[in-house]
């Protein structure tokens, strides 16, 4: 089961994808080590496919929700 975000919302890297792609309009796959564990980011946009677009330090990248937990305030 998916986690359901809203756009704005703080998140936090859970886990570490093998890959990770880059929310571009035309998206590029990058190494994981771009992003580190526990960097936090927010919601942009749902695209298709499951993911989510999350704006990080480093840029946007596009999230499936495994990877991803809510921050509280």
């Amino acid at each position: 089961m998916s986690k359901e975000f809203s756009v704005g919302d703080r998140v936090r890297i859970a886990a570490l994808p093998p890959y990770v792609k880059t929310a571009d309009p035309m998206p590029m796959m990058r190494p994981a080590t771009v992003i580190y564990l526990g960097e936090e980011g927010t919601i942009l946009d749902r695209r298709p496919g499951g993911y989510w677009g999350v704006r990080l330090t480093n840029g946007a990248y596009l999230l499936d929700s495994q990877y991803l937990e809510a921050v509280e305030m």
